[in-house]
């Protein structure tokens, strides 16, 4: 093989889109010169105060809480030891008598159902991916996807963080972590590599984890929303006239490459996840006890698959639930008997991105100033393994630079290293709240141990560790509770005033995905994490919800605004205009009263379509008046007559047999693009404006692009949108299974509530999967709509005084291993027709509907 050559065209000219249009409307308010360093005018960021001044103190007392633990045993008294009782759908009730156990079950359990994704998170997050599969994420593309993860996940230092604090970390997190690293241990033991599912059987990336792996992949998993979508500009950085390139050592000789030209500003959430949330309250219930409404969308395949459990230490905790993928022994969205939590992707900012003052009198771009003190950007080389051949493989070498605000990032053509941004020679660091996040297991556990929303409130006073994640909560006495439990970070009133006045950094805050904060003064660094005691919160008896939007509408009779001593800029906007699904879920609360849990399930699975029941009367009536006028589309005609036909037949929703949904959905893809409301958005009315069609001729010419669609893809406008859309799993190898399960289902853009949608290419693994390319400006391809995210562990339950009782279904099933029973029972019974099934808490319904048993440790007994 030639020498190892990544090719990186430095050349920053001619860059279209997003990356010039942020230098060109911050330079524009700002009346200065962006790249030309001779400009004279003065920069309009705030200036930093004078060095001989200290910095102020922080503005905030530390907060404190009183929350402490509930009486829970956290290592085994004896030989660790679970029994895991496995009932219908194959899901599993681990007991044990210490967390030490429940975690050693749940990793037993968990690697018998989906072994391959956490080992292939486990190479991910420990830097080692090309060592096993090369260079390339995309085998032989260039990408050098695998050299940039191992790299950048090593340069921002998780391994070793892990490494160094495992040990100080609670005695209940430090036994979670030991307890499931020995049970995936054991299974992988009793199993053997060779027996385990394809297509992980066999492969040597599959061994044995510690205690520390588990945390690797925890703090890992805490970067999710933020540092790891900026991977390739962490990558990319170097400082001006100097390469960024890996080299090999030893003189060795490999081949790759990487364009870094095709670096772009990151997508936050590319796959659009979300979630619905609703905690009802006392007021709101038939019962006058809480009831919970689960429905987070996250995808069906990859690393952020959820997965259903049950635990119990008898006398001491018993939670039933779904965790994500490799969630050491606690339950993420679930229940016990006296409090129900759910959650919901925040529109919190989790990270924010310094702009560096480089020192004009250092040509190196090493030096930057801060309160006119110089500061070194300190360079750090590190080294990973590349596999080169099935018995050969090499040693990379390469620097990172790290500044006291964070790592330094490059964006070509936006934010570059050297670069005279708004009057200032800069250099930009990537600040993550969550880097570390040693809160995360016992937040989560905290909340499994809950007694009532007392003990929550005070369990958030004490712990960050939800990532990027708003609770609601209700207990069984009908107190309902709203928080946005991200991390964010805290920066001092004068900053966020700075932040919120400064015409530049609004620019660029209203184009880029973050926030740009100035880093030339102590005064704009982080004092850690805002507390929840200043995080938005509510506490109600009737209701408190979440669908994506901001916390500002989360009980509309109590909106949550900033005041004179909460500042909540970073936790995301109000007065802004809801999202259609928003104001579904919005619609359906004010249409509901005294409910049950069985309406609630009803109202859960419903696929009404909230752009339908705005705009379909208007859209069926100057379909009336175009009759069979053919609508002009460019250069072509257009006849809908066919596809107003099938409109005036669609039931208003998205199920299997729905027609006219295909239609209105390819309408409302194109609408969302360019809506025309004939009444505009009114920040005073937030839930009924915008409505109504504004323009009729406009709108038949909406109409007749999506007719071009689906005939484009090859189907009718009369085809029910079960023919069209469909879910079907990849076969060990990648390839299309060709089982097509017909799929109901709404989507955000028609305003669906219970959502599905195709994710795309990146699924967080490396595992082979097969996916359909759409057709331009649509989810449609020539194959249908392929379902692979929405929906995924959905739960209804309520409070009674039996106890709690609940209905879930995880629509993706169990198991990701193809020679599972449990690999599609679920997604087969949701095919079939959209529904719940009981989820059993008490031990004997448990035991009543057992289809297996495994002791494992310390008498181990196999199945009986």
């Amino acid at each position: 093989m030639s020498n190892l050559v990544f090719t990186a065209r430095r050349a920053l000219n001619g860059r279209g889109g997003l990356r010039v249009s942020v230098l060109a409307v911050a330079c524009t308010l700002a009346l200065t010169g962006c790249l030309d360093s001779s400009s004279s005018s003065e920069p309009t960021v705030v200036p930093p105060p004078s060095a001989t001044t200290p910095p102020p103190v922080p503005p905030y007392p530390d907060v404190a809480s009183d929350y402490e633990f509930p009486a829970v045993t956290s290592y085994a008294p004896g030989e660790v030891s679970a029994e895991i009782r496995r009932t219908d759908f194959g899901i599993p009730y681990i007991t044990s008598d210490s967390l030490e156990g429940i975690a050693y079950g749940t990793a037993y359990a968990f690697a018998e159902d989906n072994i391959c994704v956490l080992a292939d998170q486990i190479v991910r997050f420990n830097s080692q991916r090309a060592a096993y599969f090369g260079p390339d994420a995309v085998l032989g593309s260039g990408d050098s996807g695998n050299v940039i993860n191992d790299f950048t996940y090593k340069a921002l230092g998780i391994r070793a963080l892990a490494e160094e604090n495992v040990g100080n970390l609670s005695t209940q997190s430090q036994a979670l972590l030991q307890g499931y690293a020995a049970g995936y241990n054991k299974y992988l033991s009793d199993t053997g590599v060779e027996n385990i599912a394809p297509p992980c059987a066999g492969g040597a990336w599959v061994r044995p984890i510690t205690n520390v792996d588990m945390l690797t992949y925890a703090l890992g998993v805490a970067l999710l929303p933020g540092a790891a979508n900026f991977l390739q500009p962490l990558f990319i950085a170097a400082p001006p006239g100097e390469d960024f390139t890996p080299t090999p050592t030893a003189g060795a000789n490999f081949a790759s490459k990487f364009d870094a030209s095709t670096v772009s500003m990151p997508d936050i959430n590319p796959s659009e996840l979300g979630s619905n949330g609703w905690a009802l309250g006392s007021e709101m219930t038939a019962s006058g006890q809480g009831m919970l409404l689960a429905n987070p969308h996250f995808p069906h395949v990859g690393n952020q698959r959820f997965w259903r459990f049950g635990i119990e230490i008898p006398g001491e905790m018993k939670v039933v639930g779904g965790s994500l993928s490799g969630m050491p022994g606690v339950v993420n969205i679930g229940y016990n008997e006296n409090v129900a939590w759910t959650h919901t992707f925040s529109t919190a900012e989790r990270f924010i991105v310094y702009q560096l003052e480089l020192d004009p009198n250092d040509a190196s771009g090493l030096t930057y100033l801060v309160d006119g003190e110089p500061q070194q950007i300190e360079p750090e080389t590190y080294q990973i393994q590349v596999a080169t051949g099935p018995d050969s493989s090499i040693t990379l070498e390469k620097t990172f630079y790290h500044s006291s605000f964070g790592p330094l990032m490059t964006i070509p053509g936006a934010f570059e290293w050297g670069m005279d941004l708004v009057g200032t020679t800069s250099a930009f660091a990537l600040h993550d709240a969550n880097l570390p996040n040693w809160d995360i297991l016992d937040h989560w556990l905290g909340l499994n141990l809950a007694s009532d929303i007392d003990e929550v409130e005070s369990l958030f006073g004490k712990y960050t560790g939800l990532i990027f994640n708003n609770a609601m909560v209700v207990d069984k006495d009908g107190d309902a509770f709203f928080t946005d439990g991200s991390s964010v970070p805290d920066l001092r009133p004068e900053v966020l005033e700075t932040i919120r006045t400064s015409l530049p950094l609004l620019a660029i805050r209203g184009q880029a995905p973050f926030t740009l904060v100035p880093g030339n003064s102590e005064i704009f660094r982080p004092l850690g994490k805002v507390p929840n005691e200043r995080a938005p919160r509510l506490r109600r008896n009737d209701f408190v919800q979440n669908s994506n939007n901001s916390f500002w509408l989360t009980n509309p009779d109590a909106p949550i605004v900033s005041n004179d001593e909460f500042d909540y800029l970073l936790f995301g906007p109000v007065n802004d205009q809801q999202t259609l699904r928003s104001r579904m879920g919005q619609k359906k609360l004010l249409e509901s009263s005294g409910i049950t849990l069985l309406e609630l399930e009803e109202t859960l699975l419903s696929n009404r379509a909230f752009l339908g029941e705005e705009l379909l009367p208007s859209l069926l009536a100057a379909c009336g008046a175009q009759g069979a006028t053919p609508v002009a589309v460019g250069e072509a005609s257009v006849d809908v007559s066919e596809a107003c036909a099938a409109l005036a037949m669609w039931d208003g929703r998205m199920d299997k047999d729905s027609v006219g949904a295909v239609v209105f959905r390819e309408f409302a893809e194109k609408f969302s693009r360019n809506p025309t409301w004939a009444i505009p958005y009114n920040y005073q009315q937030p839930l009924t404006t915008p409505t109504g069609l504004g323009n009729n001729e406009a709108a038949m010419r909406l109409l007749a692009q999506a007719v071009q669609t689906v005939e484009q893809a090859g189907f009718s406008v009369m085809d029910p949108l079960g023919d069209v859309q469909f879910v079907e799993r990849s076969l060990p190898n990648g390839v299309a299974s060709g089982n097509r399960l017909p799929w109901g289902g709404a989507n955000n853009i028609e305003g669906g509530f219970n959502v599905f949608r195709s994710q795309g290419a990146d699924d967080g693994t490396l595992l082979p999967r097969h996916r359909y390319p759409s057709l331009p400006g649509t989810q449609l391809a020539p194959e249908g709509y392929h379902i692979t995210s929405g929906s995924s562990w959905m739960f209804v339950m309520e409070f009674t005084e039996e106890g709690p009782v609940g209905r879930g279904l995880l629509t993706y099933s169990q198991s990701s291993d193809i020679r599972s029973p449990h690999y599609i029972d679920q997604t087969e019974l949701y095919s079939d027709m959209p529904q719940l099934a009981p989820i059993w808490f008490q031990r004997e319904d448990i035991e009543a509907n057992t289809i297996s048993v495994l002791n494992i440790g310390a008498e181990d007994s196999g199945d009986r």
